[in-house]
């Protein structure tokens, strides 16, 4: 039987909050989580401030410690930051044999989360690693040539295997993202494990006042790969009596591109882009939507297609990826072949037009979101902890650690 005693764990993450994405999203709410069960947990990641040096940007957030190291801007997209490896190598490895933390839990094989892959083994403290990655999320952000794209995909695959092999164990949100980690040659088993959510938030969110007709909403970066051009294409061939509105929230390199494509179809007047929202408001857009549309290709799971599920909404998304996990066709929405708007465009005219439809499929993904609940994927990752550090040698589970509360007394004197 395993030991039940708090542990220490280390959470590395190439992307963490106030970025707005998925990946970030799941390494806080896990964080928070394990925090708020009784661990002692660190994340290291790059800082969203240029003038962090290192060690010196740890804070406190949520429970949690976080320590940032110095970041830079990415020339082809603002909002992304990346780290160096040489200075998150040596932070890595400072905060390891500083922490000494029972186990890591690198959440990608980039610079921060290959640094601590590096460090921990060579360390002794067991590794878990977590795949959100899919080369095409990346390719529009490098402003990759498509004739480049498919040697550039298999050599990432490459990469991302090699820096996952050094852990004990690897897990991906769904079974189809598994089932990509074992094409790509991962050469061993991987574990899939909700990313989950907060359903209660979602589903007690207040009903905003709803303005006459039916909205449909997306949720997520506005990048090649999300595909929101074939959303706007599909509400141009809908009839006009439908009276649907299209609610847009996020950002990102091609809004610019979907505003003007939105002039050119003449339903600029019914399509709002909203930009990042808060928190509440994006409660709110959940609430007060008919239908939640997904048309991207590159979801490895689509946190925000499960919030708006829990919200109790209908789902129509492309036949692509992690997507059919979530969506059971004629039952809580409509899969679509990806680049046919006018499939899409049938299936939103034929569920927004039949307001039983509407409320059956709604209670529908309600019902099936229920196994995400957050609370399940953090007790996962906190057995997987248990397992390995009473795997571990002996020595190392009797390394002398410091307390929480002098590891923050010595945070509040670097403040």
């Amino acid at each position: 039987m395993t030991s039940q005693r708090a542990l220490r764990i280390v959470i590395g993450a190439d992307t963490f909050p106030p970025d707005v994405n998925g990946a970030a999203n799941f390494a806080h709410r896990l964080a928070s989580g394990l925090a708020a069960a009784g661990h002692d947990v660190h994340v290291l990641c790059p800082a969203p401030d240029p003038s962090v040096e290192l060690l010196a940007g740890s804070h406190a957030l949520d429970g949690i410690t976080v320590h940032q190291v110095r970041s830079y801007r990415w020339p082809f997209y603002q909002k992304f930051r990346f780290s160096v490896p040489w200075q998150a190598n040596r932070t890595a490895t400072e905060l390891l044999r500083e922490l000494q933390p029972d186990v890591v839990h690198v959440q990608a094989h980039f610079v921060v989360g290959r640094a601590l892959a590096k460090a921990a083994p060579a360390l002794g403290i067991p590794l878990v690693a977590t795949n959100h990655f899919m080369p095409e999320n990346l390719f529009a952000l490098v402003k990759m040539p498509g004739w480049l794209r498919s040697t550039s995909a298999r050599l990432a695959w490459r990469d991302l295997v090699s820096v996952f092999g050094r852990a004990q164990v690897v897990t991906a949100p769904t079974p189809r993202a598994v089932e990509l980690l074992q094409a790509n040659k991962l050469g061993r088993e991987a574990l899939a494990i909700s990313c989950g959510i907060d359903i209660e938030k979602y589903r007690t969110a207040a009903t905003s006042a709803k303005s006459p007709g039916r909205t449909v909403l997306f949720v997520g970066r506005l990048d090649e790969e999300k595909r929101v051009d074939e959303l706007l294409q599909a509400l141009a061939k809908l009839p006009s009596e439908l009276d649907v509105r299209a609610e847009i929230v996020g950002d990102g390199s091609c809004r610019t591109g979907l505003e003007e494509l939105a002039d050119r179809l003449g339903v600029r007047d019914r399509v709002t882009f909203h930009g990042h929202l808060s928190d509440a408001e994006l409660l709110a857009a959940y609430a007060r939507c008919d239908l939640f549309c997904m048309p991207g290709i590159a979801e490895l799971q689509s946190l925000v297609t499960m919030e708006a599920m829990a919200a109790g909404k209908p789902v129509i998304a492309a036949d692509a990826m992690a997507l059919p996990h979530l969506v059971t066709p004629g039952h809580n929405g409509w899969l679509f072949p990806p680049g046919n708007a006018h499939v899409l465009a049938a299936r939103l005219t034929q569920t927004l037009s039949n307001p039983q439809m509407l409320a059956s499929m709604g209670h529908a993904s309600q019902s099936m979101i229920a196994k995400h609940a957050i609370g399940n994927t953090i007790g996962r990752f906190e057995s997987i902890y248990r397992e390995l550090v009473a795997a571990a040698p002996a020595q190392l589970r009797q390394r002398p650690r410091r307390t929480r509360l002098r590891r923050n007394r010595e945070l509040s004197r670097t403040a």
